[in-house]
């Protein structure tokens, strides 16, 4: 209401209007979980100093609470993301010990093998730091499908580089019981309540 406050713990009414470094600032109304078909070239960040667009871009226009991704995606990277203002159930999705699948598709200019793939199941050290899959199909030798639990920045990328190999496509299309379907490039959708449900019992399931 116009008043300088610097104690913690001021109290205030909903009636009263509240800014910070000019703007205003409003509660959020409830909580939103949202699945989203990140395009190619969509940097997932809450800003960019080289302005290239923003993933949280794609949902402004119908979302007035203040959305975070889930993980990321990297800007070449295409597929499904979750955004949400629920920090416990973005802590549950995002942790390892949750163990929530996320299933990409990956092709490459070159063909891969078995073999090589083996080793990435069993597990591989690249510059100190340990990357895993926990299952793989190979439809195509150029396009195969990656199962992954944690999912480490630039994971998949960093492995393929390791043997000489080049991605030229990373699309991820499932979470946990979440998938793509029918949403296009730049589509999103509200969760279904059930959805939520699954996932937030990976973190009973762990805890137990």
């Amino acid at each position: 209401n116009g008043e300088t406050v610097s104690t913690l713990g001021t109290k205030v009414e909903l009636h009263d209007t509240i800014s910070f470094e000019g703007k205003i600032t409003r509660p959020e109304s409830h909580k939103q979980y949202v699945a989203l078909h990140k395009p190619k070239g969509y940097l997932c960040a809450a800003s960019d100093p080289y302005k290239r667009p923003l993933a949280i871009d794609l949902l402004r226009k119908r979302y007035n609470e203040r959305l975070y991704n889930i993980g990321r995606l990297d800007f070449n990277s295409s597929g499904l993301i979750l955004f949400t203002n629920d920090g416990d159930f973005a802590r549950v999705v995002s942790h390892p010990s949750s163990n929530i699948e996320k299933e990409y598709v990956v092709e490459s200019r070159e063909p891969i093998t078995k073999n090589i793939l083996n080793d990435f199941k069993r597990g591989v050290t690249i510059e100190g730091i340990r990357y895993r899959i926990k299952d793989f199909r190979i439809p195509y030798e150029r396009r195969i499908h990656l199962t992954l639990i944690e999912g480490k920045n630039r994971e998949i990328r960093r492995f393929y580089e390791s043997r000489g190999l080049h991605v030229t496509r990373i699309h991820r299309y499932r979470i946990g019981p979440i998938q793509l379907n029918l949403l296009k490039p730049g589509e999103f959708r509200d969760l279904k309540y059930r959805e939520i449900e699954e996932l937030n019992r990976s973190d009973n399931r762990r805890t137990k």
